[in-house]
């Protein structure tokens, strides 16, 4: 199986590496060429556009910014694929990308489409345990189960209707973002009071709050630790605007995804927009005050 993968930013590279692991056939391209030339070394093809990468592949992965970006590359890339070769499309996109423009795009090209976003970061992205929010029709998914096997370890089909694994999506991501914020933001006001913020997630271990990305992200906001990042601020800041335009859109009230969102936007402006997540911590934490007192 020929696999082509577009856009090998954080994700798209570790995801080109489970691929080349499980043995298939890659092939890679980036805007920036020269983030995908090290793939090379792994095995995988470089191609120098992405048409040349989707001509002859039987799957092509998009891992790319945001839905335009994804529109744009692929209404170049399509008319250069072989009829019938599956989209596997893993951005996090709007509803209305993922279930109207998109899937509109393959079926002009005679391309199958898959609406399958993906939860995880850096490391299970390179590990090949991401999870896979997947919709597309039943005949579909049998034929990109290698595909999905070789990136994740759980596959959630949602339902049959492109758009549902996008909207899940945004529901898991509304999850992740308000709980790095409210972590940024506990850590910030135990500081602001004198206390030792690390008192903060020794209290939640083992309790009904207790969460385990509470602690991966408390102790690399109380280390100071926001390079290389598992996800960045102003990929938070994209996805916080999707999820409170989906919230509207759905009659749901926005008021607390439009405050967290301000938050990264916060911390983007201050200049941590390419650190981690969890950098949040910044638009929380007064200038005034010194590092996090730690024991």
């Amino acid at each position: 199986m020929r696999v082509a993968v577009l856009g090998t930013g954080i994700m798209g590279t570790g995801m080109a590496h489970s691929l080349l692991r499980s043995g298939l056939d890659v092939i890679v391209w980036n805007r920036t060429p020269g983030r995908a030339t090290p793939l090379a070394a792994e095995g995988a093809q470089v191609a120098g556009s992405a048409a040349e990468a989707v001509a002859g592949a039987d799957v092509v992965i998009t891992m790319l910014w945001d839905g335009n970006s994804v529109a744009e590359v692929m209404a170049d890339a399509l008319p250069a694929a072989p009829d019938g070769m599956l989209w596997i499309q893993t951005s996090t996109v709007s509803v209305h990308d993922a279930g109207d423009l998109l899937p509109a795009l393959a079926d002009g090209c005679g391309a199958r489409y898959v609406d399958a976003p993906v939860l995880g970061t850096r490391q299970p992205a390179e590990e090949g345990r991401l999870t896979v929010l997947a919709a597309a029709p039943e005949p579909l998914r049998e034929p990109v189960t290698p595909v999905l096997g070789a990136i994740s370890t759980r596959t959630v089909w949602v339902s049959e209707r492109p758009g549902d694994g996008t909207r899940l999506k945004l529901v898991a991501n509304s999850w992740v973002a308000t709980i790095v914020a409210g972590a940024a933001q506990s850590i910030a006001l135990a500081q602001g009071l004198g206390l030792d913020p690390r008192v903060f997630l020794d209290m939640t271990k083992g309790g009904a709050v207790d969460a385990p990305y509470l602690h991966i992200k408390g102790e690399a906001i109380i280390a100071g630790r926001f390079a290389p990042p598992s996800f960045a601020v102003d990929g938070a800041v994209k996805d916080t605007g999707l999820i409170a335009a989906a919230m509207r859109e759905s009659g749901t009230d926005a008021s607390l995804m439009d405050a967290v969102g301000r938050q990264y936007r916060k911390a983007s402006d201050a200049g941590h927009g390419e650190e981690d997540m969890a950098a949040i911590f910044h638009a929380f934490r007064s200038p005034n005050l010194s590092q996090p007192r730690v024991s």
